[in-house]
């Protein structure tokens, strides 16, 4: 079984185990830290971080994917100092994170720019996944961009096509923060496969924030995994709709183009923390373990079901390419994932 990067070095991808595929440990901009968050306590962020991952890890979940990327604030020393303290897989990813414009690291310098030449994006994400993040020989195992309502802009285009050489290049796996009302996802699809990206190995993110069947369908059928990964985020669709949105694409037999998760953080400086849980209390880690499949449970799904999801899926995601596409782990058993009486 082939090794995966993560953040306290390469592990056997088959020991993965349960997975959440879209999270985050620290959002957390180090420009906007230094300047506008003077009481921010290294120490004490990292400890309570240490404790969040730890209650993860007893209810069930042995790897979290760690989307955060330059953008986001990704710190890899700090990550490390997490992962070094708790028995979880932190896999991390590279890439870059805007809904518009680069960066002006970026803004002038790369084909047809004033300062010409290779866009210097290439080496960058190449470079995290082969070699090693800043200073250090932790090694990503992903890549990841985004396409938001804002559309394909050239700075968006620009990273996208950059994540896709990058992927060509090393044969990792591409996760794309969309968004599903205005079906980003079909356009990231069209681009990464210009670029040669195989689809099977691109996860549309936050698919689970629309009920739109046909839009979702025609992703999976494409090849591409749905992130359903708000769980929590009621403010943004009601549990009971996402619920409903993955209980029949499991019924349809897309189990095996499923993915779970919260798009949950230890600490974010996108929000104050007492209004986040007045507006979302239920936005954390456990809601996949604590309420999502016990419900897909006692709905009749079998736990072979479950496991393709959680745990086979994810894998094969991970894994090189000549691993083989992950498998619904459900030989002989009904299509639609649910047991006999209610297939």
């Amino acid at each position: 079984m082939e090794s995966i990067n993560t953040a306290t070095g390469p592990v056997g991808a088959d020991r993965l185990g349960v997975t959440l595929t879209h999270e985050h440990v620290f959002v957390l901009n180090e420009d906007y830290r230094l300047n506008f968050l003077p009481d921010w306590n290294e120490t004490a962020q990292i400890q309570a971080a240490v404790e969040r991952l730890t209650c993860l890890k007893e209810a069930g979940v042995d790897t979290l994917m760690d989307v955060s990327v330059a953008g986001l604030g990704r710190n890899v020393e700090r990550i490390r100092a997490v992962a070094d303290r708790v028995d979880l897989n932190l896999v991390l990813a590279t890439g870059l994170y805007t809904f518009h414009d680069l960066p002006f690291q970026f803004h002038y310098t790369g084909p047809g720019l004033g300062f010409d030449g290779p866009d210097p994006m290439d080496e960058a994400f190449i470079r995290d996944l082969t070699v090693g993040i800043g200073g250090t020989d932790v090694k990503a195992a992903f890549l990841f961009c985004a396409i938001e309502a804002e559309g394909l802009s050239t700075g968006v285009e620009r990273v996208m096509r950059a994540v896709g050489r990058a992927s060509v290049a090393t044969g990792a796996p591409v996760v794309v923060h969309t968004n599903p009302h205005t079906k980003s996802g079909l356009i990231a699809q069209r681009v990464l496969a210009e670029e040669g990206v195989d689809l099977s190995r691109v996860q549309i993110a936050h698919c689970g924030d629309s009920t739109d069947l046909d839009y979702l369908m025609q992703l999976a059928d494409a090849g591409s995994t749905l992130g359903l990964d708000r769980f929590g985020l009621d403010v943004l669709l009601p549990y009971d709709a996402r619920f409903a949105t993955l209980l029949t694409l499991i019924e349809k037999g897309y189990a095996d183009r499923v993915a779970l998760s919260h798009d949950a953080f230890c600490f974010s400086d996108w929000f104050d923390e007492e209004k986040r849980q007045a507006v979302a209390p239920d936005w954390n880690y456990l809601q996949v373990t604590g309420r999502v499949i016990p419900d897909l449970l006692a709905a009749g799904v079998d736990q072979r079901v479950v496991d393709t999801i959680m745990r086979y899926g994810p894998r094969d995601f991970l894994a090189p390419p000549e691993t083989g596409p992950a498998a619904l782990a459900v030989a002989n058993f009904n299509k639609t994932g649910l047991g006999p009486e209610n297939g």
